[in-house]
């Protein structure tokens, strides 16, 4: 099965807490987790409405690069062409590519810049549909934070074929988009202006959901923290909170985020 190249086919949680953490996205997104997968290090699904919409691991041994956080993933024809791609232009493989049973073949990089990235090469498994539907519980859009904003644009045109497009270019605000089917579904963000000094480039997950008030509260009574109020955008009602462990998410409501 293939997608669009460059545009993001799924998102997964590395968790330091992995009971804790299907109970909390359970109640919070009304996600459902299936079973942990031994086979692939306890991997295990969220679904929403009986759909894949992302993936949750526990932080094994050795994962010294690893804190609880959200990553998303690009789709690739050809993860290992894109590795490669990616290398030359000065990423760091965190996972080279490798087969995961019959359903694609996934690879993890550090950008030039530091952020971690997934590539996922679709086989039988395509990863979480459209992006953007509205539908609450599903991805609205992606977005990677960074001081490095125009070489992020370039490199990410250049190893994952996005083609860029400008949404906003005043100094309070640049973010450039890339869509799929005409709709946006991810962009790159210039950070400078509010990335705390020490932390390096993220990208952020945004999930649509009926109310971002109510959720947010939710979220802050089974023991999360909310980083963003509800606030009114173009874009949709924005917020954002982290889980107990301590991962970052956003939620909209009333439209989509990109």
């Amino acid at each position: 099965m293939a997608g669009t190249m460059g545009v993001p086919c799924w998102m997964d949680l590395l968790t330091s807490d992995v009971a804790r953490a299907r109970e909390f996205y359970g109640r919070v997104f009304g996600w459902t987790a299936g079973e942990a997968a031994a086979e692939f290090g306890g991997y295990f699904m969220f679904m929403a409405d009986g759909a894949p919409v992302a993936g949750g691991m526990p932080i094994m041994p050795g994962m010294d690069f690893a804190s609880d956080a959200w990553g998303v993933y690009l789709t690739s024809p050809d993860a290992q062409a894109t590795l490669a791609g990616a290398t030359a232009r000065g990423a760091t493989v965190r996972v080279p590519a490798m087969a995961i049973a019959d359903l694609g073949t996934q690879a993890v990089i550090d950008d030039p810049y530091g952020a971690r990235t997934g590539i996922w090469q679709p086989e039988a498994f395509a990863g979480f549909g459209l992006i953007g539907t509205g539908r609450s519980g599903t991805p609205a859009w992606f977005e990677l934070h960074t001081r490095d904003y125009k070489p992020s644009i370039a490199f990410y045109r250049d190893a994952f074929g996005w083609a860029p497009k400008v949404v906003s270019d005043t100094p309070g605000f640049r973010l450039t988009a890339i869509e799929d089917d005409r709709q946006a579904v991810a962009g790159i963000m210039d950070a400078t202006g509010y990335l705390p000094a020490g932390e390096g480039p993220r990208w952020d997950i945004y999930i649509s959901v009926d109310d971002t008030d109510k959720t947010l509260a939710l979220a802050a009574d089974l023991g999360g923290q909310v980083t963003r109020e509800g606030t009114d955008t173009p874009f949709g009602r924005l917020g954002g909170a982290t889980d107990p462990m301590g991962a970052r998410f956003m939620v909209v409501s009333g439209g989509n985020a990109g």
